[in-house]
């Protein structure tokens, strides 16, 4: 359990990773209509938009990816608890 824990909290990681690119390209002109930034807006925009549709911007800043990053950091943390209660289950703790 602990190995597919580890795998699952490695991908959210490098998901993290490729929504802060995703973002940062908004801070250059042009960057998402490459061909990367067109592949970054492939996999990040399915997940951001339900929170870009519950959060507004304030004016032009988008919080909204913040609330995205919380989310995931939230089921790291999930994902953690979730192997520790398996993994005393089967050595018989509770």
């Amino acid at each position: 359990m602990s190995i597919v824990v580890g795998l699952l909290v490695q991908i959210i990681q490098l998901y993290s990773y490729a929504l802060i690119i995703y973002i940062l390209m908004s801070w250059f002109p042009n960057a998402r209509e490459t061909s990367i930034g067109q592949f970054f807006s492939r996999i990040c925009e399915p997940y951001l938009e339900p929170f870009r549709k519950i959060i507004p911007p304030l004016g032009m800043i988008d919080i909204s990816p913040l609330v995205a990053f919380l989310v995931l950091k939230m089921a790291i943390q999930g994902l953690f608890q979730l192997n520790r209660w398996v993994s005393q289950l089967t050595i018989g703790i509770i």
